[in-house]
């Protein structure tokens, strides 16, 4: 009777911890964000736990057939496998996992099924879990949003065009087709990005990008590489869509300004460069490459131009690289020298003075021209150390040569835009002048417009500053910015010179002449020296001495010389 009793109690304990076992899990359950089905085949059991009524509200599962209810709470194109996951257990798999989005409904679920077999293989237990995976999957397609396009265009990200690109260039190898890529660039985007700021400039950027997005299709791929440059991708151009006909296209859709949400217009134009699969290029990279190299002739040539390629262009492109590279040595060498080229008072050839000028000789002894090197050391910064090196070594020798010779004569130094924007230029310049014990009234800086327009107000302090310390200033190429006259009245000039564009045609077109004798009259009022540059027959000497120009420069009197040649010079000249 004891024993019987003991077995009763030991059930009803083994009884009560399940129940409280059941409580706790059932607990569990109804308390997850989770739904639950629990299936168990041998006694064909079906129970539903946690939250279901936020996946599958007013359904009921009461057995494993009756799992097709929910079938019609995914989309169609999800409904066979959403089945074959279900029912897992007639692939005879184990675990399996899957996400499907609601139909009608804005979410996402995720569906885990796991099911235990026994040792003949056959099913006896059945889990199956829903989640909420809509918040995760949305933090996931921003994720893969941000891998693919450009947050402020929509458009693809460089790296995803790229990757599409080398597909459109695989399959084109493979059908013999032909693929177009057009490089895009804004017109001085600078201006507008610094005039108006940055949040402007960002939307412009937009507008533009939404203009380009118009022409999207199959056959084309249109990214936002930074800044104001795109680059779009057509697959087998054909005589509707091509780069002639988009080019035209958005530039009738620029006739009309673009409104921008402050209320102001702004005017675009662009220039494009256009480069082809398989004529530029076999690959994707150096296809990109032609059409940026041609995208950057293009706006050379001017505002609003389409460049194409061609072999000569990548030729130019390839020496100029070549070119900058061995600039980088030079640099890092000092491997210049200077020349110097004499002025002459006009009519008596009394020296007046030396302009300086650099000279490269490279390792394979060809000179380059200051005209090729100059351009790209002031693209790539280089123009400061040279400059420097300049300033410097012309100093230095002319210090010399005042030493040596009796004779008084100006030494004038061609300054860059970049060198007279460092912060450090008025002092540098101050010190070396002072290192070498150079009267400051025997220098001549030579400034071109290009120097005035980024920043009149900077420039013009510096150049009182440097007037003050005694420095002459000389306005170079006069007459060619279509501006020029509206500095003469605000600068402290002392010298005017004229460009050689005037002097190249005097002899052959009169209003070069009455150009020519406006500017040295308009001069002499004004009290300013004039020096014609590129003075290179009799005809011209003796035309430019009547007028009452002051002092000649060019080939005809003298060319640039090494120092040992100015030295020659001054000693034939008797000082």
């Amino acid at each position: 009777m004891d024993d019987l009793r003991y077995q009763v109690d030991l059930l009803n304990a083994m009884n009560q911890r399940m129940q409280a076992d059941e409580k706790m899990y059932r607990l569990v359950c109804d308390t997850s964000s989770n739904a639950f089905i629990y299936i168990d085949f041998k006694k064909n059991i079906c129970k539903m736990l946690g939250d279901w009524d936020a996946y599958f509200p007013d359904t009921v599962i009461n057995s494993v057939n009756e799992l097709s209810k929910l079938y019609t709470y995914v989309e169609d194109q999800s409904v066979l496998v959403f089945r074959e996951l279900l029912f897992l257990e007639n692939s005879k798999n184990q675990v399996k996992t899957d996400t499907f989005k609601l139909a009608g409904r804005n979410k996402f679920i995720e569906c885990r099924v796991n099911v235990i077999y026994d040792a003949a293989n056959n099913p006896t237990d059945k889990v199956i879990r829903f989640s909420d995976v809509t918040k995760r999957k949305e933090q996931n397609d921003e994720l893969t949003y941000m891998a693919y396009y450009d947050l402020l265009t929509g458009l693809y990200n460089r790296n995803y065009f790229v990757k599409l690109l080398a597909e459109f260039t695989e399959k084109a190898k493979n059908n013999n087709d032909i693929i177009s890529v057009l490089f895009f660039d804004l017109d001085d985007f600078h201006k507008i990005n610094d005039g108006m700021g940055i949040v402007i400039g960002d939307e412009v950027v937009q507008q533009f990008g939404f203009l380009l997005n118009e022409y999207k299709s199959d056959n084309v791929l249109i990214s936002h590489f930074n800044a104001d440059i795109y680059c779009m991708a057509i697959y087998n151009p054909n005589s509707v869509i091509n780069a002639e006909t988009i080019f035209k296209s958005i530039n009738e859709k620029l006739k009309n300004p673009i409104r921008l949400s402050n209320g102001s217009e702004v005017i675009l134009s662009f220039c494009m460069g256009v480069a082809e699969y398989p004529e530029a290029a076999q690959n994707t990279l150096d296809l990109i490459n032609c059409a940026e190299i041609v995208m950057f002739r293009a706006k050379k040539a001017g505002r609003g131009v389409i460049q194409y390629f061609d072999a000569p262009i990548l030729s130019d492109f390839l020496n100029n690289v070549a070119i900058e590279n061995k600039l980088k040595e030079a640099v890092f060498e000092n491997n210049f020298e200077m020349y110097f080229q004499p002025q002459y008072k006009a009519g008596t050839k009394k020296l007046r003075g030396v302009e300086a000028l650099i000279r490269w000789k490279d390792y394979d002894g060809k000179m380059i021209s200051p005209a090729v090197f100059i351009p790209i050391a002031e693209k790539n910064g280089a123009i400061i150390p040279i400059g420097a090196f300049v300033i410097e070594e012309s100093i230095r020798v002319y210090s010399i040569w005042k030493k040596k010779y009796s004779v008084d004569f100006k030494l004038s130094i061609n300054i860059s835009a970049i060198q007279y924007r460092a912060s450090d230029f008025v002092e540098s310049l101050i010190f070396i002048i002072k290192k070498y014990d150079v009267d400051p009234s025997d220098i001549e800086l030579e400034i071109t417009e290009s120097v005035l327009i980024d920043d009149f107000k900077d420039v013009l302090e510096k150049l009182l500053i440097l007037r003050e310390y005694g420095i002459m200033i000389s306005l170079d190429d006069f007459g060619t910015g279509y501006s020029s006259l509206s500095y003469l009245k605000g600068l402290p000039i002392d010298t005017l010179k004229i460009d050689k564009t005037f002097i190249d045609s005097i002899d052959s077109d009169d209003n070069s002449k009455i150009i020519l004798e406006s500017i040295i009259r308009m001069s002499k009022k004004l009290g300013y020296e004039t020096i014609a540059e590129g003075v290179e027959s009799e005809s011209q000497n003796s035309y430019i001495k009547d007028i009452g120009c002051d002092c000649i420069q060019g080939f005809y009197l003298s060319k640039p010389m090494n120092v040992n040649g100015i030295e020659d010079l001054l000693d034939e000249l008797g000082y």
